[in-house]
């Protein structure tokens, strides 16, 4: 008699959903100390990071290492900045070393929630004394392997740099960026004279607070925001929700405050 033998049962393709939503926080740290520079602050950021939600962080002027600081704070983390504020919250990060001196560096970070697929640092300097680059990262979202572009940014001090600076991210987005990707440009733009304006819209990129109130968010300084520093341009992705964190403790953890932003695919 033959016997015929069972098979396993298929097993269904796992359902992974896409996120509905994506938290985006950016704050330039100024090295992780607080605003006029009284006291190391670096441990209580990171739980005011945390306590976000930002499933993407875009972080300024990140110190990669210092050893007269090193030696001068009892509490001053073991390992760089970006890796002490991602923990165990944000499993992916990437650094962008911009400028080099005796004591260390430092330059912009991301930490990401998702798959950061690839990463690379665009050096956009003018000059030789302030270095500047924009950090790449290619981040993939679960699901359907849709991959959002993340480009953090800090722009130069002097405003022919920045118009330098400025045309540089142009060009970057409209020949390394895929024209139907999402994509997120967030950082200090150091834009206080309002000349930036609309010139990202060649690519596409509309900013979030000025989509939604027609001028960008007031950051700097950070105890009395006057001045718009900092902003979140996006592309491919509908804004949900924008805010400037503008009340204790941000207040006290930088010479900026951060901005938050949702937006979704």
């Amino acid at each position: 008699m033959d016997i015929e033998r069972l098979q396993p049962p298929v097993q269904p393709e796992p359902v992974v959903e896409l996120p509905a939503s994506l938290r985006i926080l950016t704050i330039n740290m100024h090295k992780g100390f607080g605003f006029l520079n009284r006291g190391f602050v670096l441990h209580e950021l990171r739980e005011a990071v945390r306590a976000s939600g930002a499933d993407v962080v875009f972080l300024q002027e990140v110190l990669g290492a210092h050893r007269r600081h090193a030696s001068r704070y009892a509490n001053w983390p073991d390992q760089p900045q970006y890796e002490f504020l991602a923990d165990s919250m944000w499993p992916q990060f990437a650094y962008g070393r911009n400028a080099v001196y005796p004591q260390g560096d430092h330059g912009n970070a991301l930490l990401s929630k998702y798959p950061i697929l690839q990463h690379g640092n665009i050096d956009v300097s003018v000059g030789r004394h302030e270095r500047r680059g924009l950090l790449h990262c290619a981040l993939t979202l679960p699901g359907a392997g849709i991959v959002v572009h993340a480009i953090c940014v800090h722009l130069g001090l002097r405003e022919r740099q920045r118009r330098s600076q400025i045309g540089s991210l142009i060009d970057y987005v409209a020949t390394s960026v895929p024209l139907d990707a999402p994509v997120i440009v967030a950082g200090d733009f150091n834009d206080w004279r309002g000349r930036i304006g609309d010139t990202l819209d060649e690519v596409g990129l509309r900013e979030v607070f000025a989509a939604r109130e027609r001028s960008p968010a007031r950051t700097f300084p950070a105890r009395w925001p006057l001045l718009r520093l900092d902003r979140i341009y996006v592309r491919g992705l509908h804004i949900e929700e924008a805010a400037v964190l503008d009340t204790r403790p941000w207040s006290h953890l930088s010479d900026h405050v951060p901005l938050v932003a949702q937006v979704r695919l």
